[in-house]
């Protein structure tokens, strides 16, 4: 349906990375790939969440973005054992509360903005100094829910949309200080979200079969490639997977 491949992440070495929602899905294949390519990882993990297996390397962290404790803990361990911090990636997110818009109710909308949008903000605050250090990335995992309305996604559009506008605040702000910003479009990938939303069955992508959603293996490449110096030179803030300058990537390896 999508016709998308990883694209080739070439060496990392020397670069520290701190991954939220690392524990499963697009996260946890992030931190394998970033390992895989030499990268220092940090996984921030949502306790109750299922932990896929991940490299023997990668540092793990107890990290809800809820929590300013928890925040603050995980940039201090990452400062402690690395001095540094050249890359956030922003990859906490829920698309609770599933539901029609008169059904969400005022503690569901906020709790999706509490992780998608103000988890992202709070988590850059706590990182800024070291970004600014490093004159660092910060990659948002976004989504076209961000721009397209769907029905049963109030929480979910509403909050991915408020992320976007924060990207690009921080595109506008932070550039000052060499700190780029992407906010990076996901196609239905094959993850445990997904297997909600197909529960769901309130819209057009809850009803895309499983085997043509795309792996979790092509939006990790996608991020893990934006951790490269190669991207410093891309200007734009909003991407999306299915853009050409990850197509052409994708094409190079097939």
């Amino acid at each position: 349906m999508f016709n998308l491949s990883p694209v080739a992440v070439p060496g990392l070495e020397g670069l520290t990375v701190l991954v939220s929602g690392a524990g499963k899905g697009i996260g946890a294949e992030l931190v394998r790939q970033l390992d895989a390519a030499g990268a220092t990882v940090f996984a921030g993990i949502h306790v109750p969440d299922l932990v896929e297996e991940l490299p023997s390397r990668a540092r793990r962290l107890d990290l809800d973005v809820t929590s300013q404790a928890d925040v603050d803990a995980a940039i201090d361990a990452v400062i402690k054992h690395s001095g540094k911090l050249d890359v956030l990636v922003n990859n906490a997110a829920t698309i609770s509360t599933i539901a029609p818009l008169a059904e969400v109710t005022a503690s569901g909308l906020s709790r999706a903005f509490e992780v998608n949008v103000v988890g992202a903000h709070r988590l850059t605050i706590a990182a800024l100094p070291y970004l600014k250090a490093s004159r660092g990335k910060v990659i948002n995992a976004g989504t076209g829910a961000a721009t397209t309305p769907m029905e049963g996604w109030t929480a979910y559009c509403a909050s991915k949309a408020g992320l976007q506008m924060l990207t690009r605040m921080m595109a506008l702000e932070l550039s000052v200080d060499g700190i780029k910003a992407f906010f990076l479009g996901i196609p239905p990938t094959d993850t445990a979200m997904q297997e909600k939303i197909r529960e769901s069955g309130l819209n057009a992508v809850s009803r895309i079969p499983k085997g043509e959603l795309v792996p979790v293996s092509v939006p990790a490449s996608c991020m893990a490639w934006l951790c490269t110096p190669a991207a410093d030179e891309i200007d734009e803030v909003l991407l999306d997977v299915r853009q050409e300058v990850f197509k052409r990537r994708m094409r190079a390896l097939n």
